[in-house]
């Protein structure tokens, strides 16, 4: 099994000369103690799971033996089990630990969000890591945060090989998860099958006591059908016959464990009449062809989520082209009622970016048309692009781009 390199590393590096505590957090298996164990090869710092029954019941039951046991420089692998560390890692931090003490990692975002604010505030770094970028599986694990300047694009396009639309959909339907794609499991299905397994047995098991888990599963694959589109929960509920009340703790809890993310609709004084829900992605979309049962590439492309599965890819590769290199960006959509819409808006150094995400090679000029609603806000509009599956990189005119996802 071959170790794929992690854009993230060089962040975490920086990082931690400069911070006592660093909290990686993200969804499970998705390589947060996998690159951390890289990036402890020949150090003196020691790691800790708290998967390990004897060790979480010390570090819950005596927090300040179990420091004394594994003193720092430490890992300790998913700190969620034990929430009584935090306040002792506090008294550790404010009497003077070094920068780099202590790499937390966890699972359970929302939660360990929750803790980090209310004993670590200001004294951790918290990093979030998703799938495998395209980036990283195509060797470039040194890409930068999508810019839309044409120097930036120009050394995305230099930096990566270009991809047909069928290459595309291969990437869609394979997924980014590391323990698939770095050849250690090797039967996608088998692969996929273990990790709703698990992660229903584990997570969602310990933040709902009894749940009924084949139907939590119906659940997230109903989820699953919906990608790219504005949230029906109602929808949801129905298919899998529970409540809307059900529904809305189930989403809460796939959000909390980063399986879904949410484009918020983007809304100013300015622009009136717009729709208030949000949009609905999945982290990786390997995840969902295997759960809306898609058995190959091809028929992916030809589904009838053929559209929202690329949308979904394109959105997630944008949003992790930031978290890779430990920044925040501002993602959301526009829609309104009289039916102008937008895919989505990057908002970043003051500036509005608008981005069309279609399945096409050549699409149309007047595809970026809805792009001039955002003149009407008090924030300027910047350069804007068309994401498609056309294999080299183009233009509508000087503010529009038209961009190949291979390229993101």
């Amino acid at each position: 099994m071959a170790y794929i390199k992690r854009t993230l590393e060089s962040s975490i590096l920086k990082i931690n000369q400069d911070y006592s505590c660093l909290l990686l957090m993200g969804p499970r298996q998705t390589g947060k103690t996998t690159m951390l164990e890289h990036l402890m090869e020949g150090t003196d710092r020691a790691k800790v799971t708290l998967d390990d029954p004897e060790n979480r019941r010390l570090a819950k039951s005596d927090p300040e033996l179990f420091l004394q046991m594994y003193p720092a420089p430490v890992m300790i692998d998913e700190v969620q089990y034990a929430p009584e560390l935090f306040s002792c890692i506090k008294i550790r931090i404010d009497s003077g630990a070094a920068p780099g003490s202590y790499w937390l990692t966890g699972s359970q975002s929302f939660q360990l969000m929750e803790l980090a604010q209310e004993s670590l505030a200001g004294r951790t770094a918290i990093v979030h890591m998703s799938a495998l970028s395209q980036a990283e599986l195509c060797g470039n694990a040194e890409s930068e945060p999508l810019s839309l300047s044409l120097d930036a694009l120009n050394r995305r396009g230099n930096a990566l090989a270009p991809a047909s639309a069928a290459e595309m959909y291969e990437r869609i339907w394979l997924g980014g998860m590391p323990g698939h794609r770095s050849g250690k499991y090797r039967d996608r299905d088998v692969f996929y099958s273990s990790y709703v397994q698990s992660y229903i047995n584990r997570d969602v098991s310990d933040m709902i006591p009894g749940v009924d888990k084949l139907l939590f599963a119906d659940f997230i694959r109903a989820a699953a059908c919906r990608v790219g589109q504005i949230l029906n929960m109602h929808d949801i509920a129905q298919d899998v016959g529970v409540s809307d009340d059900t529904a809305r703790r189930w989403l809460q809890i796939l959000e909390k464990s980063e399986v879904i993310f949410y484009l918020r609709p983007y809304s100013n004084n300015l622009l009136k009449r717009t729709v208030k829900t949000p949009k609905l992605y999945f982290f990786d979309t390997g995840l969902v062809a295997w759960l809306t049962k898609y058995s190959s590439p091809e028929i992916v492309m030809s589904g009838v989520i053929n559209g929202a599965i690329l949308e979904n890819y394109a959105v997630a590769e944008i949003r992790k082209t930031w978290l890779n290199n430990a920044k925040e960006c501002l993602l959301h959509y526009y829609r309104d009622r009289d039916a102008n819409e937008i895919d989505l808006i990057m908002e970043s150094d003051g500036e509005l970016h608008p981005i069309e995400i279609k399945k096409s090679t050549n699409p149309g000029v007047g595809i970026a048309a809805a792009f001039k609603i955002l003149d009407k806000g008090s924030v300027p509009r910047g350069t804007g692009a068309v994401l498609c599956l056309r294999e080299t990189l183009s233009a509508i005119d000087r503010n529009t781009f038209i961009l190949p996802i291979w390229m993101v």
